[in-house]
């Protein structure tokens, strides 16, 4: 997730039943056939290697929605659309919230353009598969219930 200076005594911020003081973290459940994108964070040094659902700091004057939007392109390099909220917000170090929505590409195909050196896309059954930040681990808990079902490509065994 994208860090940032972002003033929270600005008359712009909208905190969205959010104490003034918090500062909400926004973070995407990318869904691609029936999988959940993930970001391994190369910044800075004490989250390096770890997974996160991708994402940043809300911005003054944005919605958590627009935040998510401009997040997206910025760390990946895709337009995506922002879903239903996921139920749920999440302490991260003090003062910082993290909120979920689930997200949809609509173009682009994700790479890894800041704080991030590696994407993965995970089945369901992959999600333990990587190691995720404790912060995310309820979020992503709370996206698989959410995730797709895989597109079915012919006969199974």
């Amino acid at each position: 997730m994208t860090e940032r200076t972002t003033d929270p005594a600005s008359p712009r911020r909208r905190h969205h039943g959010t104490d003034p003081g918090v500062v909400v973290v926004v973070a995407g459940a990318v869904y691609d056939q029936g999988r959940l994108l993930a970001a391994r964070r190369s910044a800075p040094a004490e989250l390096a290697g770890r997974w996160e659902l991708p994402g940043g700091k809300l911005e003054p004057g944005e919605s958590p929605e627009e935040a998510l939007v401009r997040e997206l392109r910025e760390e990946l390099g895709v337009e995506a659309e922002p879903g239903e909220r996921i139920p749920g917000e999440w302490p991260l170090k003090p003062g910082y919230v993290l909120r979920v929505w689930t997200a949809r590409l609509l173009s682009g195909v994700p790479r890894p353009l800041e704080d991030h050196d590696e994407l993965r896309w995970l089945a369901r059954h992959e999600l333990d598969s990587v190691d995720w930040l404790d912060q995310d681990r309820p979020a992503v808990a709370e996206a698989a219930l959410r995730l797709p079902a895989a597109p079915v490509d012919g006969a199974r065994d």
